[in-house]
Order: C-alpha cells, then structure tokens, then sequence
C-alpha cells in the first residue's frame, strides 16, 4: 500500500513548475490530487494525464485563491468530489520585482494578496473540514529563501515569503493539539518562469553565493513536500524547511 492511499491532497497553483512536480510527488505516493490553477486549464489538464499516466487520480479545478470566496469554493468541491481534504499545499505564489523607489501601489498588493492573502483563505477554508474529520492533517506553505534574508528589489515578495513563515507558525500553534501539521518550505533559486527572465549575471551570482553551486530542481522541493505530509513527518510542525543549497547561510 502507498503511503498516502486514501488521501487527499490539493495543491494551489499547481499547473506548472514546482506545483506541478509537488503534484506529481504526491500522487506517486497513493494520494488523490487536486491540481488547482487561475487560468492555466490546458496545463493543469496535462498534469492530471501525467498523474493517471502513472497510475495515479487526479482532478484539475479552477479558482483564484487569492479570492476568499474561490478558495471556499475550491475546498467544498474537493470535499464534495473526493470526500475529504487531508493535505493543503499552499504554493500559488506571484512576483513583481522592482526596487521600493519604482515600485507601485498595485506591485505591493498584488504580491501580497497573491502569496499571503491565498495561504490564509485556503487555510481557513481547510482548517474546519480537517478539524470535523478528526484525522488530523498537513498543512504546508511554501515560502522562499527570500523571506529569511531578503532580496534587492523583491521589498514585496520578501516581505509575503516573510508572512507566511509567521503564519505557519501561528497556525502550528493553534492546530497542534488536533493532530494538524503546519510547515514551510523555503525554496533557493528554482528555474521557473518566475525566475526564468533573471539576467545572466545574476544567475551566476546566486549559483556562486549557494555553497552546492548550482539552482535547485522542482523536484527538490516537491521531495520535502512530499516528506512533511508523510505520517513520517508526524512529528515535525512549526519549522521551515530550507531547501536552498545552503543559500541562506552562503549569502
């Protein structure tokens, strides 16, 4: 028997990039996916045939999680269509990188409503279905390197990768006497579409500034996700887990 058979998993922003490896992950070990996505319908239709080309079950579902209503909406139709929500991976995530001088009004709330603002309405769309099912639960928020030491031009990415750090530890607080796991992963440079546009040079600054000297793989992080929503992990709530090459300590 797989380690996760007869669970369900959804996965914000799930479409592509470390989402959809995060997907994959989970479904290699028996759970029930929901691939969620905002407006990528042909991409999250070609993750859910990868995942029953594996053998697994999956389903894709449209909703804006930056949007409370969606995101309620998004969790009642998993409950509905599956039979319960058993692991939250909050990953759908944005940036709009500029420096604080250049940076508009709408750069800031758009990060932050997109980053933070979604982790808190899946959360409390989850957190309730999990409590009544009374079989504890994983919750787990990605955040980024950038929220533990900051990065120029990124005063509105750092600052929501920084909130939901705070959040998963709040959360892990309140949800630990229930059996409800909460953590974050902390990912270093992933080649992604979000990163995908960084000038040249920066790139071999970050490659020379991470101790293993190189970018990680989607696959690096979906392996953590997969480990902290394993009855492995049933012990481990309240940290983040850096998965940054060293990173953190090398900048």
């Amino acid at each position: 028997m797989k380690e996760m058979e007869g669970k369900v998993a959804v996965v914000t922003g799930s479409s592509r990039g470390i989402g959809r490896a995060i997907a994959l992950g989970l479904a290699l070990q028996g759970a029930k996916v929901v691939v969620n996505h905002r407006a990528s319908s042909e991409q999250a239709a070609e993750v859910v045939a990868a995942i029953q080309a594996q053998g697994g079950e999956a389903v894709a579902m449209a909703a804006d999680v930056s949007d409370f209503d969606q995101a309620q909406q998004l969790v009642k139709t998993t409950i509905s269509s599956l039979g319960s929500i058993d692991i939250l991976v909050n990953n759908a995530g944005t940036t709009r990188d500029k420096l604080l001088m250049q940076m508009k009004e709408a750069d800031w709330d758009a990060v932050l409503n997109t980053n933070v603002k979604s982790v808190f309405n899946c959360c409390k769309a989850a957190v309730r279905p999990m409590l009544r099912a009374r079989r504890g639960g994983r919750i787990i928020n990605i955040s980024s390197v950038s929220g533990l030491v900051g990065q120029v031009g990124q005063t509105n990415y750092s600052a929501s990768k920084a909130g939901i750090i705070g959040l998963t530890y709040a959360l892990a607080k309140e949800l630990g006497s229930r059996q409800i796991t909460v953590n974050a992963v902390a990912p270093g440079y992933i080649p992604t579409v979000l990163t995908e546009g960084l000038p040249q040079e920066i790139k071999d600054a970050i490659t020379q500034a991470t101790p293993l000297g190189r970018f990680g793989r989607s696959d690096d992080i979906a392996n953590a996700v997969v480990f902290l929503a394993s009855d492995r992990a049933a012990f481990i709530t309240g940290i983040t887990l850096r998965v940054d090459g060293g990173l953190a300590i090398g900048s």
